[in-house]
């Protein structure tokens, strides 16, 4: 019955906009650069949600992981290349509530064993998000990713009276801590601040759920389909009308099949996040580049930001997650282009997020940024968060022993490696 209301929902909502995609159509076949033909997306994560409940809950992420089998199988019949399966759970203090650190330490290697064994991500939810005890969950933190492989987490460091300054200041903590005490600092790409982020993400390590389980989101690599869309383009408007035809029924296709699943199995369809997440042969700085027709970093990169995410807005899939634009500097090779030769600093990445989705991803910093440097930059994008409303993250990289001008040694094959750029502070002044 939820399904059908939803389909019938879609239906009543979706006329208008399936007017306004006939008449695209329409201008698009008068048009002199008809829009190529688009691969399909990737999908990025089929992202399941569960509640762990310590008695059972290798029942719990067995079903998981044999619901995420499932799934992966119906896209690639599809025709879809599926990336990754991933599974979130509540926040992980709800779970690990009486016992002692050991225990803890215990439980979540045997959890990351799970995590290996059966080739899936784990998100063990934020800290900082209920109860009274929120630097305590984020020190706990520190320790579980410092000892685990595939897990992640994330500190919130917003409230509904705005920046959590205790929050923000844990984060920068929890950042210190897994630079010095992970191998090649690299603990920290599975951590980040999050604010205003709201639950059913699929990306990582954002994800987290907070409602009964048992569900599942959608993410895309769509970055090639943005890149199509904009390559020829004769102007801004003709770029939006390019990118709607080819992604709207791209996402539409994905959405069908996410419904599919929700009917077979009962498991509940949450949404897809339309960001256009990049990869090493998918890069969403190449598609800003045809559409600005400047390099990342110039003058017409923040217009560029603001119209795919303008776009994204108009596509009417149910929506989950960020669903604009992601800026990963060392998950995508242009910008890491962009980023080594100084076009991109941490004030532009910053300034673009006021008009997209991102905040403060994947950025390569020197090992002796200070947990007070840390925390001003963790600020910021706190701030920036409250001040429009919008959900904002910070995954930074300090990497030990490492200093401005030298490269990073990650291993992760979704991370690339980058020159660190020094931060600015007073006492470089």
């Amino acid at each position: 019955m939820r399904t059908m209301t939803y389909r019938l929902a879609k239906t009543i909502f979706t006329i208008p906009f399936v007017l306004m995609y006939c008449c695209t159509l329409a201008w698009a076949q008068e048009a002199t650069n008809p829009v190529p033909i688009a691969p399909k997306p990737k999908i990025r994560t089929i992202t399941a949600f569960i509640v762990v409940d310590r008695t059972r809950y290798q029942i719990d992420f067995s079903d998981a992981v044999d619901f995420l089998h499932k799934a992966q199988l119906t896209f690639e019949r599809g025709g879809y290349t599926v990336q990754t399966l991933r599974i979130a759970t509540q926040p992980f203090p709800e779970y690990t509530r009486g016992m002692t650190h050991d225990e803890v330490i215990r439980f979540f290697k045997n959890l990351d064993g799970i995590a290996q064994q059966n080739k899936v991500r784990i998100a063990i939810g934020p800290a900082y998000l209920g109860g009274d005890d929120g630097e305590a969950q984020a020190a706990l933190l520190a320790d579980i990713l410092q000892n685990t492989k595939l897990l992640w987490g994330t500190v919130v460091v917003t409230n509904k009276n705005g920046v959590n300054w205790p929050g923000v200041r844990a984060a920068a903590r929890v950042i210190k801590q897994l630079s010095e005490r992970t191998e090649h600092s690299e603990g920290n790409f599975r951590f980040a601040a999050i604010a205003n982020m709201p639950a059913y993400s699929p990306f990582f390590p954002v994800a987290y759920h907070t409602g009964g389980g048992k569900q599942f989101a959608i993410g895309l690599e769509s970055a090639n389909t943005f890149t199509t869309a904009y390559t020829g383009a004769t102007d801004l408007a003709n770029a939006k009308r390019r990118l709607i035809e080819l992604f709207y029924p791209q996402t539409f296709d994905v959405e069908d099949l996410g419904e599919k699943l929700d009917a077979e199995f009962s498991w509940s369809y949450m949404g897809i996040d339309l960001s256009p997440a990049p990869g090493k042969d998918a890069s969403i700085a190449v598609a800003m580049e045809a559409l600005s027709k400047q390099p990342v970093g110039t003058s017409g990169t923040l217009t560029a930001a603001a119209t795919i995410t303008a776009s994204i807005k108009e596509i009417g899939a149910r929506k989950v997650g960020f669903s604009g634009l992601m800026l990963p500097v060392l998950e995508d090779p242009r910008l890491g282009e962009r980023w080594n030769a100084g076009l991109l600093s941490l004030d532009a990445l910053l300034s673009y997020s006021a008009v997209c989705a991102t905040g403060l991803d994947t950025i390569p910093m020197p090992g002796n940024t200070s947990e007070e440097t840390l925390a001003r930059i963790i600020g910021d994008v706190a701030s920036l968060s409250v001040k429009w409303d919008k959900p904002l993250a910070a995954r930074l990289l300090p990497i030990a022993n490492k200093h401005a001008g030298e490269t990073t040694e990650f291993t992760d094959p979704f991370l690339m490696n980058g020159i660190i750029q020094p931060v600015v502070t007073q006492d470089s002044l």
